[in-house]
């Protein structure tokens, strides 16, 4: 087995600014990824995660700012030049060569003496050593991404950049890959940055997710903070579903805070409040942190009334669409424990633990 890398330093973005024309498709980002960590850039499409990989790879040209990769300004280093290798969506296999071949290509350009020798360390290392004399045509879809992978990996980048690398792939071998994707990462050491617009991919596979939107960094964090404490209402109901609430603060005392919404007082974890709160707030509560109750269940200290709309089974879990009186319909996923479900047209009771919501500032 290959030794663990250490690699050379962090990857940081200083102010860094991407212009098409008029459109502005990366704007002043600042972002520093820890080396050797396993880290996501996850946002929807014409966010601009792809143009910021691309200027991270040399083969885009930012219009302002600095790349730095440790203490080493890349900025102006050309592509090949930089210890950055990328794994597309599109394999990119040369079909006339054999696996072992394909992965050492670029070590036989460069005339290394031992690519032969290291190319089947990085088939070892993607499971794939016994298939080194096949064509790619005679493998698997989820097989050729893991020889571009290792043909990505062979040369040790400190750097490895993932564009939408398994959105070729069905949702078994996507989950399969991800767990791969995973643990060669944390074999080898090598930083990955894995662009993606999954949300489910990147909180499974990252330690760090950063969040775009439009441009800019909404959020980054671990994946669990990320999605308990949002920062912001996109990133609220980009990660994820939220049942978001308009909430007019009424005072605060300590640690808990108290507020109503459409007329009923609720209360808040303080710690949660915002600190701009000038555009008003909102408390978000995540489906499976709502509890249908039963009438005599005191436990939640909140509560809302309301009607059952519609209550899908999905084995594990019933979710469920209760209307609010406002004329809201709150999103309720309840575990099947055992309990008898509620049905359409059934008035229910919703609680939850003010300590498992968060508050957003209201969007612009």
């Amino acid at each position: 087995m290959a030794a663990r890398l250490k690699a050379s330093g962090d990857l940081r973005l200083v102010r860094l600014t991407r212009h098409f024309d008029d459109f502005v498709a990366v704007a002043g980002i600042d972002l520093e990824v820890p080396s050797g960590s396993f880290f996501a850039l996850l946002g929807p499409s014409g966010c601009g995660k792809t143009t910021t990989l691309r200027m991270v790879a040399g083969l885009e040209e930012p219009t302002s700012g600095q790349i730095f990769l440790g203490t080493e300004d890349i900025t102006a280093t050309r592509a090949y030049q930089r210890k950055v290798n990328t794994v597309f969506q599109s394999y990119a296999l040369f079909p006339h060569l054999s696996v072992l071949d394909n992965v050492g290509f670029g070590l036989r350009q460069l005339k290394v003496a031992d690519w032969k020798a290291k190319s089947m360390e990085a088939l070892e290392l993607v499971k794939l050593a016994d298939r080194a004399r096949q064509r790619p045509r005679q493998l698997s879809g989820g097989m050729q991404q893991r020889v571009a992978l290792a043909r990505a990996i062979v040369n040790r980048p400190d750097v490895l950049l993932l564009d939408e690398p398994l959105g070729a792939l069905d949702l078994k071998l996507r989950r399969e890959m991800q767990i791969e994707l995973k643990r060669i990462q944390s074999e080898v050491g090598i930083t990955f940055i894995h662009v993606t617009h999954d949300q489910e991919e990147a909180m499974t596979m990252a330690d760090t997710v950063a969040v775009m939107n439009a441009g800019h960094l909404e959020q980054v964090g671990a994946p669990a903070d990320l999605y308990d404490h949002p920062a912001t209402t996109f990133v609220a109901n980009f990660l994820g579903q939220s049942n978001l609430l308009p909430l007019e603060l009424t005072g605060a005392d300590g640690a808990v805070a108290t507020g109503t919404s459409h007329g009923v007082s609720l209360t808040v974890d303080a710690t949660q409040l915002p600190t701009d709160r000038s555009a008003g707030i909102q408390l978000g509560i995540r489906p499976e942190k709502l509890r249908l109750l039963a009438d005599a269940d005191g436990r939640a200290a909140n509560r809302l009334q309301g009607t059952v709309t519609d209550a899908s089974f999905t084995g594990v879990a019933t979710t469920y669409l209760v209307a609010m009186p406002w004329g809201q319909e709150l999103t309720v996923t309840q575990p099947n424990d055992g309990s008898d479900r509620a049905r359409p047209g059934d008035p229910v009771t919703l609680g939850w633990d003010p300590h498992q919501a968060f508050v957003v500032p209201e969007a612009g």
